[in-house]
C-alpha cells in the first residue's frame, strides 16, 4: 500500500493533475479555480488520460488526502527527491519498477521480504550488502551463475548443515 501511495503521488505530479503546493484539496481534473489552476501542459496531459486512468488517479488522490500531514510530507519529500534525479536515472528506476510489477506474486512477495530485511540492517551492513551486490553484478556470467548455484544449495541445506559449512569455512579462514 505504501508503494502504491508513493506511486500515486508520483503519477499525480507526472500527470500534472495537482500542483506540488500544499493547499489543493480538490481531486485531479477539478475545475481550475478549485484545484489551483494547473498549467496548460498539465491540463493537456490530463486530457490525454483514459477515463479509467483518471478515475484511478482520483482515487489515489483521495487516499493521499486521507493521509496524516506527516505522511503527506514524507511522500512530498520523496517526490522532491524523485524530481531531483536526472532523467536517465528516473527512467532506469521506472524500468525496474515495471519489471518488479511483472514478477509473479510469489516473487514480488519474496522481493519485498528481502527489502524488509535489508531495511532492518545497520547502515554498515547495508553498505556491505551493496558492495557484494555490485561485485556480483560486475562478475563474469559464469562466476555469477556459480554464485547462484551455491546460493540455491545453501537454501536447501538444513540449519545443521549450514553450521557445518560455516565451521569448514572458518577452519579455512574464509567468511561464509
Amino acid at each position: 500500500m505504501i508503494a502504491r501511495a508513493i506511486l500515486a503521488a508520483l503519477l499525480l505530479c507526472a500527470a500534472g493533475a495537482a500542483p506540488a503546493q500544499e493547499a489543493p484539496r480538490a481531486a485531479p481534473g477539478a475545475a481550475p479555480a478549485a484545484s489551483g489552476a494547473p498549467s496548460p501542459a498539465a491540463r493537456e496531459r490530463w486530457e490525454k488520460l483514459s477515463p479509467s486512468e483518471k478515475d484511478a488517479l482520483r482515487k489515489r488522490w483521495q487516499t493521499f488526502q486521507e493521509m496524516t500531514p506527516e505522511r503527506q510530507a514524507e511522500l512530498k519529500s520523496r517526490l522532491d527527491r524523485w524530481r531531483s534525479l536526472p532523467p536517465d536515472q528516473r527512467a532506469e528506476i521506472a524500468q525496474t519498477w515495471n519489471r518488479f510489477r511483472q514478477l509473479a506474486p510469489d516473487e514480488r512477495r519474496e522481493m519485498l521480504q528481502l527489502l524488509g530485511r535489508y531495511r532492518e540492517m545497520t547502515p554498515e551492513r547495508q553498505g556491505q550488502v551493496r558492495q557484494l551486490f555490485r561485485k556480483m553484478v560486475d562478475a563474469p556470467p559464469e562466476v555469477r551463475q556459480r554464485y547462484l548455484d551455491n546460493l540455491q544449495r545453501w537454501r536447501q541445506m538444513t540449519p545443521a548443515q549450514r553450521d557445518q559449512a560455516r565451521d569448514v569455512w572458518r577452519q579455512k579462514g574464509k567468511k561464509p
